[in-house]
């Protein structure tokens, strides 16, 4: 059982980190989980349906219609695993890459703007070492 003091700043970080994403969200123009998956193909590199379901924590039907808008849009595309011949492998496109990149350039330009301008330097620093903590507890 977390303490009081725990709890509290765990409720106060899921408000402004819930504020805060509906904010960056008006940057958007792909939708987030798709934007997710782009981002893991990005990172990891070609994977199958299964893995990318499994990374995204989500179930592999949901993420067989992912894959198919992220396709219909030219975004990924598919090609046969090298070992195994049941399975197949997507991977971005070039179309997928060039939009992952705008997309994060929007989301970050953004918030680069607002860190900039409503924080000082101090504040800045604080928040650099406070995203290193944040990645932490995303990956526990």
């Amino acid at each position: 059982m977390p303490t009081s003091e725990a709890a509290a700043i765990a409720a106060d970080l899921r408000t402004a980190m819930g504020k805060l994403l509906r904010r960056v969200k008006h940057e958007d123009r792909i939708p987030l989980g798709q934007a997710a998956v782009l981002g893991a193909l990005d990172r990891n590199g070609a994977m199958t349906t299964s893995d990318l379901a499994a990374d995204q924590r989500v179930r592999p039907q949901s993420m067989a219609r992912s894959v198919g808008l992220l396709m219909e849009q030219n975004l990924i595309t598919r090609r046969a695993h090298p070992t195994d011949g049941r399975k197949t492998l997507v991977e971005l496109s070039a179309a997928g890459r060039t939009a992952l990149e705008a997309e994060r350039g929007r989301r970050a330009g953004w918030l680069a703007q607002a860190i900039e301008a409503e924080l000082t330097h101090e504040e800045r620093e604080l928040l650099a070492h406070s995203a290193a903590l944040l990645e932490r507890l995303a990956t526990r």
